[in-house]
């Protein structure tokens, strides 16, 4: 209703320090939502956030059209056999480890070797299962094993994954390092741990107020992802994210 594209569906969180779950759990989860979503918009596509191929399997034939796997198929590799007997667009996402451990470090010394050589890696493995090309979908993993500096890095040449000739996923929706620049510490974090994501909320503000700078700031993010090359961007707010998709998409245009 809020302008939403389509919808992304997950049973598995996937944040900084969050651990895995069994499949029953996270089938138990999205299925109902998959298929309550499909009843009420026939229409309506539908992704399915896992990087297990079980439940890409049954979220497929519940109702969802498209794969969205963060672990570039490194966690199984069976869900790019999913996608290429149903058909379904593949989302291939940059991780560096596990959620987990993935902010604990050590990081890349070069983020943009690290990227291309791991989107390389995806890409391969999902054509040798013979998925389409045409199917394939990349997201560079904002806040994925990279530092606060490292994502911004990555936005500032977002430019660079045009090589791959695939259409790019951005998410940069109420991840901490979007967080924590719009609250003025820059680009070099001044607490030492990495381990444990700043929170905007933490900085003294809360309630309304917070709320409305991390509004600003996602949508800052979200228009700035899109100048810079992004086809789909990840939210979370859409109502309050479409005003800034409507700019970006109007400079493109005058562009």
């Amino acid at each position: 209703r809020e302008g939403a594209d389509w919808i992304d569906v997950g049973g598995e969180s996937t944040r900084p320090g969050s651990k895995t779950v069994p499949a029953e759990v996270e089938l138990q989860r999205v299925l109902p939502v998959i298929r309550g979503l499909r009843r009420k918009r026939p229409l309506l596509p539908i992704s399915i956030d896992t990087t297990k191929a079980e439940v890409a399997e049954q979220a497929v034939g519940a109702g969802a059209c498209i794969i969205n796997d963060v672990s570039g198929l490194r966690f199984d590799a069976r869900i790019a056999e999913v996608a290429r007997r149903h058909k379904t667009p593949l989302i291939l996402m940059h991780m560096r480890g596990r959620p987990e451990t993935m902010q604990r470090g050590p990081f890349a010394r070069s983020i943009w070797k690290s990227l291309h050589q791991g989107l390389r890696w995806s890409v391969g493995k999902a054509l040798e299962a013979r998925v389409r090309r045409s199917q394939l979908i990349l997201d560079p993993g904002l806040g994925f094993g990279k530092t606060r500096r490292q994502n911004f890095e990555i936005l500032a040449h977002l430019e660079r994954l045009a090589a791959f000739g695939l259409p790019v996923l951005v998410g940069t929706s109420r991840k901490s390092f979007v967080q924590a620049v719009v609250a003025g510490e820059g680009l070099e974090p001044r607490r030492k741990s990495a381990s444990h994501p700043w929170r905007l909320t933490s900085g003294g503000k809360a309630g309304a107020a917070a709320s409305l700078e991390i509004k600003i700031g996602d949508s800052a993010a979200v228009a700035l992802s899109i100048l810079a090359g992004a086809h789909i961007v990840r939210v979370h707010d859409v109502a309050a994210v479409i005003p800034a998709v409507r700019m970006a998409d109007a400079v493109l245009a005058a562009r």
